[in-house]
């Protein structure tokens, strides 16, 4: 017998996350783990804490100058943070 309605897994895992409203979440997750090979390795030492509240991402740096760094680089760094989620999540990139 063959089924006439077949959807693919990933579209039916997709369509749970939204419908729960955990899709934002894991996007938010996705974005705080590719932090570190978005600003490669030798700003990743000195990140010490990466948080997500209301499409904001706040940042904590240990060194000043890092942060004037990435503050240059703040808009290039939000759009490729979104490229690599597939979604917008982040619209603010804060550094603390």
């Amino acid at each position: 017998m063959k089924r006439k309605k077949t959807e693919d897994l990933k579209d039916v895992i997709f369509q749970y996350l939204r419908e729960n409203g955990l899709e934002t979440p894991l996007n938010e997750f996705r974005a705080t783990q590719a932090w570190s090979t978005i600003v490669g390795p030798a700003f990743s030492r000195y990140t010490t804490d990466i948080k997500i509240y209301n499409q904001t991402m706040f940042v904590s740096l240990s060194s000043s100058v890092a942060r004037n760094e990435l503050l240059m680089r703040r808009s290039i760094l939000i759009k490729k943070l979104n490229d690599h989620v597939g979604a917008q999540v982040i619209t603010q990139l804060v550094f603390k």
